[in-house]
Parts: C-alpha cells; sequence; structure tokens
C-alpha cells in the first residue's frame, strides 16, 4: 500500500516537473531564439529555431478562423483534460489502474496543461525543436509535446501488453 502512495507523489512530482521544464524552456526559446535565426547541433541532427504554432498538433487547424481555434484548442481541449484529470484522480474505468497506464495518463496531461495554458494566454504555443536524421525531418515542437508523445506511447503499451479479459475469453468461446 505504501508504494501506492509513493507511485502517487512520483506522478504529482512528475507532472510538476514536465510542465515546469516545458514552461521554462518555452522561455528560454522566447527570450533567446525569437527573431534571431535558428541554431543547429550536431551536423543539423537537432535544430532549435523559434515558432509560434496558433494550430494544434503540426499545426493542424492553424487556417481555422480565430474564433474557431480558441474553442477547439482552449474549450475544447480543457475539458478533455479535465476529463482525464479527474478520471485519473477517481480511478475510473475509462482510465485503467494499470501503473503504466497512469504514468502514460500523467504525462499526456502534463503536456497538455502546459500547452493549453500557452493557448489560454497567448492563443499560440512556442515550438522550438527540430530533429532531423538523414531525410527525416520532424516539425516544430517542444517539452510538452514530447511528454504528450511519451503518455500516448505508454497508454498503448499498456492496452497493448494488458491480459485478455476473462469475460472477452467467455464471449469468443460461446
Amino acid at each position: 500500500m505504501k508504494w501506492r502512495v509513493l507511485l502517487r507523489v512520483l506522478l504529482v512530482v512528475s507532472v510538476a516537473a514536465t510542465i515546469g521544464c516545458d514552461r521554462l524552456t518555452k522561455r528560454i526559446a522566447a527570450d533567446r531564439l525569437a527573431g534571431s535565426p535558428g541554431r543547429s547541433f550536431f551536423a543539423d541532427t537537432l535544430r532549435l529555431e523559434y515558432a509560434e504554432n496558433t494550430g494544434g498538433f503540426l499545426s493542424l487547424g492553424e487556417q481555422l478562423p480565430p474564433t474557431v481555434r480558441r474553442v477547439v484548442f482552449v474549450g475544447g481541449t480543457g475539458l478533455l483534460l479535465l476529463v482525464l484529470v479527474v478520471g485519473l484522480m477517481r480511478g475510473s474505468s475509462g482510465i485503467p489502474r494499470r501503473d503504466v497506464s497512469v504514468a502514460g495518463v500523467a504525462f499526456f496531461v502534463a503536456g497538455g496543461v502546459s500547452n493549453w495554458v500557452d493557448r489560454l494566454a497567448h492563443g499560440h504555443v512556442v515550438d522550438f525543436i527540430v530533429m532531423r536524421l538523414g531525410p527525416l525531418r520532424t516539425g516544430v515542437f517542444n517539452v510538452a509535446d514530447v511528454a504528450i508523445l511519451i503518455g500516448a506511447a505508454l497508454i498503448l503499451v499498456a492496452h497493448m501488453t494488458a491480459p485478455a479479459d476473462p469475460a472477452d475469453e467467455c464471449a469468443k468461446a460461446r
């Protein structure tokens, strides 16, 4: 039972650290990269360049009218994050209690909250990281986006490796 409490404390600290790291790196990017040419490292494998993203992932929805973007990216995202936080805190059946899945939801929420705060306060998210490996190149992203992707991957792994529900097996046998 004590390790469950320790796990919850660790998750809260991880969420706070993720949000803090994202906020700090965005601030540094805004102060040092805005209005300047991008900076390249490791033979252009890592590139830091300032961008303000008014859309969603990979600028999806950037062309929507400002009011629609605000409804979708502030209102809709805020509602989704609230549902996830309530589900995480209550341990609802919508969020399985497997530790990997809970950690995934926590990281997803941490990244989502940090980007949501940007959208609420400024109408855009600061992105500044680009990765390149040979001919492959990512879009511009930030630390919160990494947390969201890690969270989604953990949730996916938890669901793919979850033991089969005995009730489902009985239904298939009939």
